[in-house]
């Protein structure tokens, strides 16, 4: 397959930075959704530590060439035509550990599960919520995930950024200006780090009975058997989407593969062999018929990458 957008010369330097960067062409981005669908990136790179980023987005904006910075791709719907750019992976970018009694360090790429367990074996409270947020925090933080009346707004310090001028910036949790669903960094050019995370010293039964009580109530009002992205649309000012679009009557509406969930209507599902264009067709069209009936504009949570 042909590389579609970048010239050699760009791949070339990429591959220069470092003997050891991971850099792969044409990666297709089924592999890195939980959506499961969409085609290839033109250029995909997992840096491995924070010279390599850096090094990586100075080239690729000096270059002038478009990239988008990945998490866990569980907010994520790649076009089945792929991306003409570059992924820049935080994969490996996982590095989690205690800055003090009650504040714990977690680079862009750990995944909320995995930070909320390491609380858990230090007996940190606080960020029970997260354990089932299947994303990084990195990408946590833009969005300012949520659930269970749990919010990053609560529980986040500080969060540690690279600029569009390549430097690496502080911004505390009033720089931040949490909203629901949204940040400062949301639709900005810069680039999460890491995030500094305030807990309380907490019962360490308690905050695993905690979690457990919470991944039942997943299990039993999620699909979590089925790809998805979590929750596809924002919750509207005084409605629930789940609620609208059920009282549409698409509880189960398919489109290809893509289906709204039955089990939680809020829910767009991957049932087999759905493709992007699919899912993508099936928002149009949730989105249309909730307006039509209601006159409620649902907004995707769902990020749309690539052309569609």
């Amino acid at each position: 397959m042909e590389i579609r957008f970048l010239n050699k010369d760009v791949i070339t330097a990429i591959r220069q930075i470092s003997p050891d960067l991971d850099v792969n062409t044409n990666e297709m981005m089924s592999r890195h959704t939980t959506f499961k669908t969409g085609g290839p990136a033109s250029l995909f790179i997992r840096p491995s530590d924070l010279d390599q980023l850096k090094s990586v987005v100075a080239l690729l904006r000096r270059a002038e060439t478009p990239f988008f910075v990945l998490g866990n791709g569980s907010n994520l719907l790649v076009s089945d035509k792929g991306y003409d750019g570059a992924i820049i992976s935080t994969e490996k970018l996982i590095d989690i550990r205690l800055q003090d009694d009650t504040h714990i360090y977690a680079e862009a790429g750990a995944m909320n599960s995995r930070i909320a367990a390491f609380a858990r074996d230090n007996s940190l409270t606080g960020f029970e919520f997260a354990a089932g947020i299947p994303g990084t925090i990195g990408g946590a933080m833009i969005m300012n995930a949520g659930a269970y009346d749990g919010e990053m707004k609560l529980v986040t310090k500080e969060v540690r950024a690279l600029s569009p001028q390549g430097e690496i910036i502080r911004l505390d949790n009033q720089a931040l200006r949490f909203d629901y669903r949204s940040s400062a960094l949301k639709g900005k050019d810069f680039i999460v780090v890491s995030a500094l995370l305030e807990l309380e010293k907490g019962d360490k039964d308690q905050i695993t009975d905690r979690m457990q009580e919470l991944a039942l109530k997943r299990k039993e009002k999620q699909p979590l058997e089925f790809p998805s992205a979590g929750s596809t649309f924002k919750r509207p000012e005084g409605y629930f989407a789940g609620k609208l679009i059920e009282d549409a009557g698409l509880r189960g509406y398919t489109v290809g593969g893509a289906m709204v969930s039955d089990k939680h209507c809020g829910f767009v599902i991957n049932k087999g062999e759905a493709t992007s264009q699919d899912i993508y067709k099936l928002i149009c069209d949730v989105q249309k018929k909730v307006y039509d009936d209601f006159g409620v504009k649902l907004e995707p949570e769902v990020i749309m990458l690539g052309k569609f």
